[in-house]
């Protein structure tokens, strides 16, 4: 590839790209709607050190609007590893995807010797800015949007690139972007999961002006948005396409998402369980501390003993003669079902930190490191790769190798598992929520205690037909996506992940999940009315009578609340529960196995 071939193609890019424009516009017309973020928590800064970022401090950028810097430590990282990929080109070192091509081009020398030459480096500055500028024409659609998504794949990445041989430059536009809220419009399938490499090639066309982005929830041209903000469209240089583009950011900030709502949605899938127990007159002789010390499995045992927990001050700890001894499997096994949820949901986590507290970049850029490090180092294959290091770079040495770190594995398995650990759970939740329809259960009747409320009552039993309908739709998404391998690009790349599907399935079945506990709290809490008029002394535990209270002050047992005239009950619950952080209504007794206490979004 030559710096003449770029050259040609520049006259026409701009053409090129008012087409693209022009169709992008057209398409967004019957796009999805654009859902910008709410910036509540634009006076708050996230540090990235490259190392600590959290899934609180991804939704926080993301879907608060937070502020990100970069600690002097990350920055001057990044610094120092842009300055070893430039003295490694003046040693001739070959470097894949700088000084050498990259994919099919693997084998040609895009140039030689000293990247800062004037030739050189008019040559890199001309060819960067044409590779950005034609990012803006990438990308297969629907664009993304939800505005959350573009930030957190752009905060992901801020934190992982200081790793990267980015340039100084780059490294503060994708700080800029956030900060300014210039959000580019991507393409939401132009990756098949093995590197995102589409979506980055049409943030990388915004940080030049070309394309179109969002300014603060409001589309424009980029340049526009770049303009308004007050920034210069970016030069980029050196290997800067490939330090933006290879990653697996976009899907890494998704499951950071996922992770977030997860944790909303399975805890309130415990406290719903325990209104449950409360509305079956259940015995709670499963969650005892003796059942659980026979089958030790840490999350298990600790989800039984935070229901338990949720549950203390219950009639069901008191003596019941019409409480049947043994209640439905779905009612004694959801702690359990629950718990490996929460175990499935912790390995994501543990996971996804990694993924987006490293690098996963091609090429890895390791300053510092030594032959005296590893013996393979010393071995002439690895030693051709080794940068000695100059005054041009201050004497720093190291390493840069190709790799394949851009594989997304583990990340992909854990989510799929995730979205099954889910599913299971879930049909748990249709099960106990269907037994309340039977009296060899429930022992009494609705028409025993509340004759009067016949048709409140079959509203509840529209819930029937909504969980099975719901629970349908989370079986179709627990399919795992076939494993792929496409010799694309000459054959050079073989293997393809689909990170991309499998987080998007897992993030609806979150959503189809939270809509499923929204049926179970219609029921749950219908049958608390129920025990509670059976015997008005019963009492249910501080945490459920909190929910049962409050959510009966939006949808009251009769059915004629504020909303209900113009909300189906369904609505109101799901809206509910999204409205409500489960953790209002119970203290967090029992912290996570083994970790630290979370920090509160601040809404």
């Amino acid at each position: 590839m030559t710096f003449q071939s770029h050259s040609s193609t520049r006259n026409s890019l701009g053409a090129l790209a008012a087409l693209f424009l022009a169709a992008a516009n057209a398409a967004s017309a019957s796009a999805a709607p654009y859902r910008p973020i709410t910036p509540s928590m634009a006076d708050t800064t996230v540090l990235l050190s490259g190392s600590g970022l959290t899934i609180d401090q991804v939704v926080q950028v993301a879907r608060y609007g937070a502020k990100v810097e970069l600690t002097p430590e990350a920055r001057q990282r990044s610094a120092d590893a842009h300055a070893l990929l430039l003295e490694a080109a003046a040693e001739g070192v070959s470097v894949y995807w700088f000084n050498r091509g990259s994919g099919s081009g693997r084998e040609r020398f895009i140039f030689t010797g000293d990247p800062l030459s004037p030739p050189n480096k008019k040559l890199l500055e001309a060819r960067q800015l044409a590779i950005f500028q034609r990012g803006a024409l990438a990308g297969l659609g629907p664009e993304v949007s939800d505005e959350e998504v573009v930030r957190a794949m752009l905060v992901v990445r801020a934190n992982t690139m200081s790793f990267e041989a980015a340039s100084p430059q780059l490294t503060q536009r994708l700080l800029d972007l956030l900060n300014d809220r210039i959000t580019p419009v991507v393409q939401s399938r132009s990756t098949v999961g093995e590197g995102d490499l589409g979506p980055f090639t049409n943030v990388g066309a915004a940080m030049v002006g070309a394309g179109s982005a969002y300014y603060r929830g409001i589309r424009m041209p980029a340049a526009e948005a770049l303009r308004q903000a007050g920034l210069e469209p970016l030069a980029p240089f050196g290997a800067d396409d490939s330090e933006l583009e290879s990653t697996n950011a976009y899907s890494t900030g998704q499951a950071a998402l996922l992770l977030f709502d997860a944790r909303e949605a399975l805890s309130w899938a415990d406290l719903i369980y325990a209104i449950d127990l409360n509305g079956m007159n259940s015995s709670v002789s499963p969650l005892a501390q003796p059942v659980q010390a026979n089958r030790p499995f840490k999350w298990l045992n600790w989800d039984a003993a935070r229901v338990l927990e949720m549950l203390k001050g219950s009639y069901l700890f008191e003596l019941d003669d019409k409480r049947i001894i043994q209640d439905p499997e779905s009612l004694r096994a959801s702690s359990i079902r629950q718990g490996s949820a929460w175990q499935a949901w912790a390995q994501l986590r543990d996971v996804v930190l990694i993924q987006m507290n490293s690098s996963d970049h091609n090429p890895a850029v390791r300053v510092g490191a030594s032959p005296a490090d590893s013996w393979e180092l010393r071995t002439p294959q690895l030693a051709q790769f080794y940068v000695k290091g100059s005054a041009r770079n201050h004497g720093q040495h190291g390493y840069i190798f190709s790799n394949a770190n851009w594989d997304p594995y583990p990340l992909a398995n854990e989510i799929e598992a995730f979205t099954i650990a889910l599913a299971n759970m879930d049909a748990a939740v249709v099960q106990r929520m269907l037994r309340f329809t039977n009296t060899f259960f429930t022992v009494i009747g609705p028409s025993d205690e509340a004759p009067g409320e016949p048709g409140r009552f079959h509203l509840t039993q529209g819930s029937e037909i909504a969980a099975v309908a719901l629970m349908q739709e989370i079986q179709g998404l627990i399919n795992p996506v076939p494993p792929e391998g496409n010799a694309l690009i000459q054959n050079v790349e073989d293997l393809q992940t689909q990170t991309r599907l499998k987080v998007t399935r897992a993030r609806t079945a979150v959503d189809d999940t939270v809509e499923l506990l929204a049926e179970d709290l219609l029921t749950g809490t219908y049958w608390l009315d129920m025990r509670k008029s059976q015997n008005p002394s019963r009492t249910f535990g501080a945490s459920p009578t909190a929910v049962w209270t409050v959510f009966r002050s939006t949808l009251p047992f009769n059915g004629a609340g504020p909303n209900s005239a113009a909300q189906p009950i369904h609505e109101i619950a799901a809206a509910f529960l999204r409205g409500n952080a489960a953790a209002n209504f119970y203290q967090d007794n029992a912290r996570e196995p083994d970790a630290p206490a979370r920090r509160k979004i601040a809404e």
